[in-house]
């Protein structure tokens, strides 16, 4: 018997007939995660996942690590295997948790018996092994309410488990359930927040980030970049299509009015997002807007950047202040990177006074100035793929 990662399954569990595809979706996630880490037996039963090492020489602390960040587990354990035998319980819990034990002032034990021809209950079974470890660590004290220490047993189908202290899994659903999507990528607190927000929700992303160099620096597409690499861990694989968009924006500088240039860039954001959406085959786009907190990100705004699209548009922060999204960069582990002063393109010849509630009809005319398809064309022409695993 050996140390092992129990995975304790979310809402899965609530999936109809279609449940074991969910599952299989979850164990080739955790199965491409745990490649740099060893060779492990991934396999679910009885709505958990089982992530058992195959030799002495997998990595852990690793493989732990990994498992962390996949979506679709509401918590995780480390564990030991044992036979189904109550001594053999005391025995492994005495040995593997031994540390543990020793450190802790008060504990209190609680089984789980999902092999319901063990001959014990639950209750006997906590019973008999919390007695058997008070007696081989008398300084414990039984706390059935606050202990510092939680031992649990888990007797299950093949064998007997026991853990302690189970931690939160990342929650959601497994990425790639709910299809894909392509996510605006900036360099700034909110757009790598929403990418996070709805992969969680099973969506498999690619990103798209507008570049206008030389107005933005190379250092400020490094950060993107960095940024796209900070979410690899929790979204998987990403490939990010680096838009070149110095020449939109100096066409609309010279042609549009300058009250008016902020929405008609996030026009052509959109369009040419969903032409990479298509062209990928994804479902929806994702953006980092939050009604109100900034000129572009007005209601009013809002529509008219959205009805150039006709695939949904996904703004899982639209709802939330500035606070609760910083709360969530530092998180997901994006805000420090969010945060180096190397501004993007959305910065770039931004007007003074820039319309608050722009009316749709009146933003068209002054794109008819421009040659929306050829520049749209050109820009794709352009586009820079980078992938990272």
């Amino acid at each position: 018997m050996q140390e092992m990662i129990l995975l304790k399954l979310g809402e899965l569990v609530l999936k109809g007939l279609n449940r074991r595809s969910f599952e299989d979706r979850l164990m080739g996630n955790a199965q491409r995660r745990l490649k740099p880490y060893g060779n492990f037996r991934i396999y679910t039963k009885q709505s958990t996942t089982y992530i058992e090492p195959k030799d002495d020489n997998c990595d852990m602390d690793g493989a732990w690590g990994a498992m962390q960040t996949l979506f679709g587990v509401a918590g995780m354990s480390r564990a030991h295997s044992c036979a189904k035998d109550q001594d053999a319980l005391f025995e492994t819990a005495k040995t593997y948790l031994g540390d543990q034990l020793r450190a802790a002032k008060t504990f209190k034990v609680e089984s789980k018996r999902a092999d319901k021809s063990f001959p014990m209950t639950s209750i006997a079974l906590s019973q008999y092994v919390g007695g058997a470890l008070h007696d081989a660590f008398p300084h414990l004290s039984v706390d059935v309410h606050h202990p510092e220490l939680t031992v649990t047993l888990e007797v299950r189908e093949l064998a007997a488990y026991v853990h302690a202290d189970p931690q939160p899994g990342a929650g959601g659903l497994p990425v790639g359930v709910n299809g894909k999507a392509v996510a605006l990528l900036s360099g700034g607190i909110d757009s790598p927040v929403a990418a996070w927000m709805i992969a969680k929700r099973g969506v498999a992303l690619e990103m798209a980030h507008f570049f206008s160099y030389p107005y933005t620096s190379q250092e400020a597409k490094q950060k993107v970049l960095d940024l796209a690499n900070i979410l690899v861990p929790w979204c998987g694989r990403l490939t990010v299509h680096v838009v070149p968009f110095t020449a939109i924006q100096e066409e609309l500088r010279r042609r549009c009015p300058e009250e008016l240039f902020t929405v008609i860039m996030r026009r052509f954001m959109m369009r040419i997002s969903e032409r990479i959406a298509r062209r990928i085959g994804a479902g929806a786009l994702v953006t980092g807007e939050s009604l109100g907190q900034v000129a572009s990100q007005t209601m009013e705004a809002m529509h008219c950047t959205g009805a150039v699209c006709s695939l949904p548009i996904f703004r899982p922060v639209v709802g939330m202040d500035k606070e609760e999204i910083v709360r969530a960069a530092r998180k997901v582990g994006t805000f420090d990177t969010s945060i180096l002063p190397f501004e993007d393109c959305c910065t770039v010849f931004t007007p003074k006074h820039p319309r608050l509630r722009p009316v749709l009809g009146e933003v068209e005319a002054a794109e008819a100035a421009l040659d929306i398809e050829g520049l749209i064309e050109m820009s794709i022409a352009g586009i820079e793929r980078i992938q990272l695993k």
